[in-house]
């Protein structure tokens, strides 16, 4: 029987614990379309792309697999219904890696708009290490090695799955109708998309600046850091009208909780004056927690026993690697490279 779902590959950085951001823009995404049983979801911790930019901290990645995993599962991303793995520990990706890199010029890579911007970020303008520079091209290899049609990214990604669909086009263009090429998935809550951090609206959250929200920290930890976001700085007194454009408690609102009915009387009673920040930012600490606090006690509870974390991760990268397996002996076969196969 010909399998006619679709298949996602999505999957994070293993640098940190997730945060709120990335549950708004993708975790319940995936926890959503896992339970729908329409796809066939792949969920890779990307350690060796990680690597890329820590290689001198290897630690940090090793320790954070498990934090990553504990997130994942935490939030209803369940192994029985998608297949969670380890980047490094699928070997056909490093070689679908060097095939795909004959198909793509330098040039190429060095416009591509997201590498140049966090070549940047990244202060790697005089020194560019070749495996952060290449990141395309592998990251090529990670979507076609699992015949992925859609990739769930952010607008910012846009440019480098861009650069995947060329590549997938040129291997095809050469080697006949191997691989399957991709398309974006966005999530449809543009606000989601780029949830700000806690110092301004224009802040991206993120794990480097640390400045979010994890679905890890604890309600005394939440309420302090939604006590120090930032609001409207003209909102001086209680009675004075307030802003909600711009006004990070008000977005998080709109995100976490668009369809409460109560939040439209917050808004309007912020704007006419006589509603502190305090008030409002105490009801976005209760929407939080309806929210974290399951996904809270479920990682306390995971984390007691790290070894079988570790073991869905070792089942998931073993299923993951049979699959990469197929795609590569079919790259091999279509480029001629499969000397010693007889049937050759």
């Amino acid at each position: 029987m010909v399998n006619m779902k679709k298949v996602i590959l999505t999957g994070d950085r293993p640098t940190g614990k997730l945060h709120i951001g990335h549950y708004a823009g993708s975790l319940r995404q995936r926890v959503a379309m896992q339970n729908s049983g329409e796809y066939d979801v792949y969920i890779m911790i990307a350690d060796q792309q990680a690597l890329t930019d820590n290689a001198k901290d290897p630690a940090k990645i090793r320790e954070n697999i498990l934090e990553v995993a504990l997130d994942y599962l935490s939030v209803g991303l369940d192994p029985t219904k998608s297949t969670i793995f380890i980047q490094s520990q699928i070997p056909a990706l490093y070689e679908l890696t060097i095939h795909y890199q004959n198909l793509v010029h330098l040039g190429r890579l060095q416009r591509n708009p997201t590498i140049k911007t966090e070549i940047k970020e990244r202060g790697f303008e005089k020194s560019i290490p070749v495996g952060f520079l290449t990141y395309p091209i592998a990251q090529a290899a990670d979507i076609t090695a699992f015949n992925a049609n859609l990739v769930p990214v952010g607008e910012d990604q846009l440019p480098i799955l861009e650069q995947d669909r060329e590549i997938v086009r040129a291997f095809n263009q050469l080697y006949g109708d191997i691989l399957v090429e991709p398309e974006a998935v966005l999530t449809s809550d543009e606000k989601a998309r780029r949830l700000p951090g806690l110092r301004g609206i224009d802040d991206k959250m993120s794990k480097s600046l640390n400045n979010g929200i994890y679905l890890s920290d604890s309600p005394e930890i939440v309420q302090q850091k939604v006590m120090e976001m930032f609001t409207d700085p003209d909102h001086i007194r209680v009675d004075d009208p307030g802003k909600i454009e711009g006004n990070v408690v008000f977005y998080y609102l709109d995100v976490f909780a668009p369809d409460d009915p109560k939040v439209a009387e917050i808004k309007e009673h912020y704007q006419r004056g006589g509603l502190g920040d305090v008030v409002v930012k105490k009801y976005l600490i209760g929407v939080l927690e309806k929210i974290l606090a399951p996904i809270r006690m479920r990682r306390e509870e995971l984390a007691k026993d790290p070894a079988a974390i570790y073991e869905i991760l070792k089942q998931g990268s073993e299923k993951a690697s049979n699959v990469a397996n197929e795609t590569l002996q079919k790259v091999r076969d279509a480029i001629g490279i499969s000397y010693f196969d007889k049937s050759n």
